[in-house]
């Protein structure tokens, strides 16, 4: 969640004023001068967002160009309109230089929603001849027009949905697919590595630019732009929000089919112990300890994406056990592979992985925290035995070995699952089934036999008044209730006990 920032004015209306003065009349140069006044003020008493300071300064040099009538060179008027604009460009941009690489400041500012020529004109004032007079004007009349829909209506009108910009990240499986690719060439072939490093580093800068894409993104997704000032230090939660957001959208893609789980299914062949396959864990070792040594926190990120992955597939079995499954739930069909090497990565993540950087990671995640996660998911009514839920069972199997207290616990829990059977059919079940079916027959032709008396004679009569005669059977366990059993008329289902009994139940209560 984003923190709250220090706002120079004492309410919104002040805001709205400040507006108003700016974009209600574009010839009411007092007006103008009146919001450059207040912004100065403002600015006097506090930083201003990095949107105001823009506004103030394509305002001041507009309102110059105004009222100079030609007495300011128009060599001075092109240098100021350039810098103001210059200011807002790398304003927005680079404080979006969030990854290990640089991006370009093209493809930060489009993801923005800036107008690809301010970044031309930014680059040409930058670096080329100045752009003529009557361009840059043109530039300051649209950079205000664009702070109005992204800065002062969204910031008046918070309810409001946000202005369209570009809020998607290009897809990271085609990096991933060609990283592995570089990489199987390299384990099946050490003779190439020397020629494949520069490929490879290339493939790790290009995934560590789609995370530094991810972050832009995360803000984009919010509805929202950081139009905090450069004076203002971000709170280390405020700053971890869009890192952890980009980290999570790359572990979805880790954890897809083809990534770290391989596409075959004979690749995914686990050992006597819970970890990946070593053909499996020579491919993404070294991406894993690329990206932990930049991000710290990717490690628990992965974990809890993959324990969510399997808590979800054993929910779903448990929403539609029945072959009946709707077709908006087809997807949760279970892979026991998928969700057995799933579980590895996990289990190989929390005890067996040492990172290759030498740092200190704070907030390690640990045993202790996935067994929480998965005996609150799982629980006592869980089935062990189900096909969705083996993946989270392996994986809680293999936390908790060697420890006996865990052990102990984890026993108990199975203890209390419904167990299910896999015993097949034999001869004796279907005889028993035959036995069952010939006693059904049996009452049912008894039954057939009293309807066609028609006598009435009642002296063997059931108490509702229906004749039995006295050799009719019944099927094992059964036995017809009489009036002396405290029998009476009832509900199907219902017992009526009698009023002794009932006191007597009373008695035994109240004691």
């Amino acid at each position: 969640m984003k923190l709250p920032h220090r706002v120079p004015w004492a309410s919104i209306g002040e805001l709205e004023q400040v507006c108003s003065w700016i974009y209600a009349d574009e010839t009411d140069h007092g007006a103008k001068t009146r919001a450059v006044n207040r912004l100065s003020a403002w600015r006097a008493v506090t930083s201003l967002p990095h949107a105001l300071e823009s506004a103030l300064a394509i305002l001041v040099v507009t309102l110059q160009d105004a009222q100079s009538q030609g007495a300011i060179p128009s060599l001075l008027l092109r240098q100021s309109y350039a810098s103001a604009i210059i200011r807002l460009v790398n304003g927005l941009v680079d404080p979006l230089q969030l990854g290990a690489y640089a991006r370009s400041i093209a493809s930060i500012a489009s993801q923005l929603g800036v107008p690809a020529w301010f970044v031309e004109l930014r680059h040409a004032a930058t670096h080329e001849d100045l752009p003529s007079l009557e361009v840059l004007r043109e530039a300051a009349r649209e950079s205000m027009a664009w702070l109005l829909h992204n800065y002062f209506l969204p910031t008046l009108n918070p309810s409001a949905p946000p202005s369209s910009r570009s809020t998607t990240v290009r897809p990271l499986t085609p990096i991933l697919n060609r990283y592995k690719a570089l990489l199987k060439a390299t384990t099946r072939d050490v003779s190439l590595l020397a020629n494949l490093r520069p490929d490879i580093t290339k493939v790790l800068r290009d995934i560590e630019r789609w995370v530094a894409e991810a972050k832009v993104a995360a803000s984009a997704s919010a509805g929202e732009l950081d139009w905090a000032s450069s004076h203002d230090v971000p709170s280390p939660g405020e700053a971890d929000w869009r890192e952890r957001w980009a980290l999570e959208r790359l572990c979805d893609a880790l954890t897809e089919k083809g990534a770290l789980v391989p596409l075959s299914k004979k690749k995914r062949m686990l050992g006597t112990q819970l970890v990946p396959p070593a053909s499996v864990l020579n491919i993404w070792t070294l991406l894993l300890d690329h990206l932990q040594a930049l991000h710290p926190d990717l490690r628990s990120v992965l974990v809890f994406k993959i324990v969510s992955r399997l808590i979800s597939h054993s929910n779903a079995q448990k929403e539609f056990p029945s072959d009946n499954v709707p077709l908006a739930a087809m997807g949760h069909k279970a892979d026991v592979s998928y969700d057995l090497l799933l579980a590895a990565w996990a289990n190989w993540l929390v005890c067996a992985w040492t990172p290759a950087a030498d740092y200190a990671e704070e907030g390690a995640i640990t045993k202790e925290d996935v067994i929480i996660n998965l005996t609150s998911a799982l629980g006592p009514r869980s089935s062990s035995n189900a096909d969705s839920q083996k993946g989270a069972q392996a994986l809680l199997k293999a936390l908790c070995a060697g420890r006996p207290n865990l052990e102990k616990s984890l026993t108990a829990l199975h203890a209390l699952s419904p167990q299910t059977t896999s015993k097949e059919w034999t001869e004796d079940d279907l005889s028993l089934m035959d036995e069952r079916l010939r006693n059904l027959l049996a009452v049912r032709q008894a039954s057939e036999m009293v309807n066609e008396v028609s006598d009435g004679n009642t002296s063997n009569a059931l108490p509702n008044g229906i004749p039995m005669e006295e050799d009719s059977s019944l099927p094992p366990g059964w036995r017809v209730v009489s009036a002396g059993d405290g029998w009476k008329p009832s509900p199907i289902g219902v017992f009526v006990r009698s009023h002794a009994e009932l006191s007597g139940l009373s008695a035994v209560y109240a004691q």
